[in-house]
């Protein structure tokens, strides 16, 4: 959106300067792109007088002037043909920028003459396309400045043009009246209002209008009047310069005036050549097949159904886009129709994709534009129409219904402090609401039929919000709680899901992040893939279900770094995963990754491939980091992408709160991972929280004497896994007993049966152990072993 600040000052009578107005539109929200002001550019050239003109001793077309400055009298060299004693022009001296010709001037000789500056013409200055000769002033006074003497006597041409970035929410900003609502309910100024025309029409419309019933919902109104008797041409001086100003091409008197009303007060029209349309106007969908040559002079095949005007001979017009050319205005136009309607804006902006036109007017109306406007904006243009090209008006044709838009919230002052953190007086919020145009009724605030952007509570908070200005926002700190130690924001879940990342995170593993949708066959693979995970609108074919495991998307994660070349990965990611559709079927998980070796290459021999016992030591030191009990039993009662035998759970009795080991060889062929991988799965939610909540840690249990360690090996049965006979040993004695773990395994031994060696650590609390406890102890140990797993102590 682009106008100029005279054109502002048309509906805003302000004193505040330019740079005032722009800060306070970007602060309301109207983001300023640019500001061409020509004044800047100009405000180091200042008036001179000619006093002297001599030939030049060695050019024919050059003159030697001897001029009149702040600065005492100057030689200038100067090719202009109006260059003369007695000219008043303009002056720049060496170190000024001259913009037209991109250059910085300096002392120079031409032609073995010095000269010090230049007369400047106004394609120089980018004043106009003038450059046959030099600025010829009628007056002024040598030295002053030549913005001055511009603001003066020619104001337009240091008018500056203002950029605004209008949101796709704030359609009544497209019109400069509703930008000057805006600064006027800020306090820049006072908004003039527009004025109230009302046209007799002297006789009948030849013209009628028509709403075809399919088109009904998409053209709720549409209204017109024909002025006959009209005088079509170039348009005013002042209407040419403000369309220029703002980058469009001056055309013709009724093409201008519907170029002004759109960008003025945001009411697009579009006129008719009366001579031109045959019968009456009727808005009706368009045919399979019809096709229509625009004002741009393109031919575009109008799409089944969208929204055309039509007369007995075909469609006339793209309704709410563009216009045909074959009705079009021209120079010899004597009868013109105006037309003024509202076009639904989803409508509006379907026909306009799918043509593929960028309009003025098709960028209003698919926004949404004032609807209550509309006969009034047919007033207005018919006037113009008549003070500028003359004509006779007919009365006016309306078909269908101007649509409602009243509408009411409630306005709750203290919403305002709530929501934005702004204290602001009930008083001033009120005034805010009917600066901008809402109407209240107690505590209703109606919204106007300009504003379709304002449904709810919300958005009246947010008016009253932007107009007092953010930036008056001060940041406060947050209250604290009367008790003295606030009370924790996150909940246990949510810590221990903090704690489990930092502590896999310590552990080297590196980060995943992946969708929570998988396709059918990973999903299937990890016992998922019902219908009750399908996903009804999926994304793409590699996104149908939900996930039933964090494995899949790690193992994805691994072949997509291993066919770049990166065979050593440790990977992990915390979230959820989906056992069916409903929302009980939701559950947390840790699931962590390990693919290729465990360190580099080095000549130490110290690289070696990843086991099931790497997944292991990463689990328990995860589930330790969580708090889960230590004293937790390993069992084999595995899901199938496990490797039966090299892996297990971590479980207390059937509650499973880890799994880890090998993955299942078929499992990474399926999805095309190169093994050794091992990984663990946390089940984050099946912890046991702590009976006792408290935000201290528990007091630290030392103990000052000193621990004893005792050894044994048993031989046992081959089938015999370790953990029962840890187990047993443990049980002894679970008071004195701190520890048993397994250090040496010998296997191969007659009958096929196997050596253990464990180590049980014996932590008094009381007082030293005799030799006679320790012993007792370590009778218990082998009894419990014994009758355990049926083993005997080995010799």
């Amino acid at each position: 959106m682009k106008f100029t600040l005279s054109w502002l000052k048309e509906h805003l009578d302000t004193t505040a300067s330019l740079d005032e107005i722009t800060e306070a539109l970007t602060d309301l929200g109207l983001e300023v792109e640019e500001v061409a002001d020509p004044a800047g550019k100009l405000r180091n050239f200042t008036i001179a007088k000619v006093l002297e003109a001599t030939p030049h001793p060695d050019a024919d077309r050059l003159r030697v002037l001897k001029v009149a400055t702040d600065e005492g009298e100057k030689q200038i060299v100067c090719g202009a043909p109006n260059a003369r004693a007695g000219l008043i022009g303009v002056l720049a001296k060496p170190g000024d920028y001259v913009p037209g010709i991109d250059t910085t001037l300096s002392v120079g000789k031409i032609r073995g003459i010095e000269s010090h500056g230049m007369m400047a013409s106004e394609r120089e200055l980018e004043l106009s396309d003038e450059h046959n000769g030099i600025i010829e002033l009628p007056s002024g006074e040598v030295g002053q400045r030549f913005t001055d003497w511009l603001a003066a006597n020619a104001p337009e041409k240091i008018d500056p043009m203002i950029h605004v970035k209008i949101t796709p929410n704030r359609p009544d900003a497209l019109g400069v009246h509703g930008i000057a609502r805006d600064l006027a309910a800020r306090g820049l100024g006072v908004l003039k209002p527009v004025r109230s025309v009302q046209i007799a029409g002297s006789f009948p419309s030849p013209i009628g209008v028509t709403i075809a019933p399919e088109v009904a919902a998409k053209v709720p109104f549409f209204s017109g009047r024909l002025v006959r008797g009209v005088k079509n041409g170039p348009s005013p001086d002042w209407l040419q310069k403000r369309l220029r100003a703002i980058g469009l091409r001056p055309i013709s008197k009724l093409v201008d005036i519907t170029n002004f009303f759109t960008f003025d007060l945001n009411r697009p029209l579009h006129v008719f050549d009366a001579a031109k349309v045959h019968g009456d106007l009727i808005l009706r969908p368009a045919k399979p097949g019809e096709e229509i040559v625009a004002l741009d002079d393109k031919t575009y095949a109008l799409p089944e159904g969208a929204v055309v005007i039509c007369d007995a001979n075909g469609p006339e017009s793209i309704a709410g886009i563009m216009g045909g050319a074959a009705s079009g205005s021209t120079d010899e136009t004597i009868d013109v129709f105006i037309e003024a309607a509202y076009f639904d804006p989803i409508s509006t902006a379907a026909t306009g994709r799918a043509l593929k036109i960028n309009s003025d007017a098709r960028y209003r109306f698919e926004r949404g534009i004032d609807p209550a406007f509309t006969l009034e904006g047919l007033e207005l243009a018919t006037q113009m129409v008549i003070d500028l090209c003359g004509g006779e008006p007919s009365e006016v044709v309306t078909a269908g219904a101007i649509p409602t838009s009243d509408r009411a919230y409630r306005l709750n002052p203290a919403r305002v402090a709530s929501l934005v953190g702004l204290d602001i007086p009930e008083a001033t919020q009120r005034a805010t609401l009917e600066a901008l145009g809402f109407q209240l009724e107690g505590d209703m605030a109606h919204p106007p039929s300009w504003r379709p952007d304002v449904l709810g509570e919300a958005d009246l908070v947010e008016e009253i919000a932007r107009i007092a200005s953010l930036t008056k926002l001060e940041g406060k700190p947050l209250p604290r709680p009367q008790r003295g130690v606030p009370l924790p924001v996150l909940t246990p879940l949510q810590m221990r899901e903090k704690a489990a990342r930092r502590q896999a995170a310590a552990l080297g593993y590196n980060e995943c992040v992946t969708y929570s949708f998988i396709d059918q066959p990973s999903a299937e693979l990890f016992g998922g893939g019902t219908d009750a995970v399908r996903v009804e609108n999926p994304i793409s074919s590699e996104m149908t279900h939900l996930r039933p495991d964090l494995l899949p998307g790690l193992l994805a994660a691994a072949a997509r770094n291993q066919a770049r070349g990166l065979a050593d990965l440790a990977l992990f990611e915390v979230g959820p995963v989906f056992s069916g559709g409903e929302p009980g079927d939701q559950a947390l998980q840790l699931s962590g990754l390990l693919v290729g070796s465990t360190t580099p290459r080095d000549p130490f021999g110290s690289r070696r491939k990843v086991d099931l016992y790497d997944a292991k030591a990463d689990a328990e030191a995860v589930l330790a980091a969580i708090g889960a009990p230590a004293k937790a039993q390993i069992n084999r009662k595995l899901d199938g992408w496990w490797h039966p035998g090299r892996s297990g759970n971590i479980a207390l009795g059937p509650n499973v709160l880890a799994s880890f080991g090998e993955i299942h060889p078929k499992i990474l062929r399926e999805m095309d991972v190169k093994g050794p991988a091992v990984g663990f799965t946390i089940r984050l939610m099946n912890v046991p929280f702590p009976k006792v909540k408290t935000p201290t840690r528990p007091a630290l249990e030392a103990s000052g004497l000193q621990a004893v360690e005792r050894d044994f090996a048993f031989v046992v049965e081959a089938q015999v896994e370790a953990l029962t006979l840890v187990n047993a040993a443990a049980g002894a004695d679970k008071a004195l007993i701190e520890k048993v773990t397994v250090f040496d395994q010998f296997t191969g031994l007659e009958g096929g049966r196997k050596s253990i060696a464990i180590t049980a650590r014996l932590q008094p609390r009381d007082k030293t152990l005799t030799d006679a406890e320790i012993e007792a102890v370590s009778q218990k140990i082998i009894e419990k072993v014994q009758k355990a797993t049926g083993g005997t102590l080995r010799a």
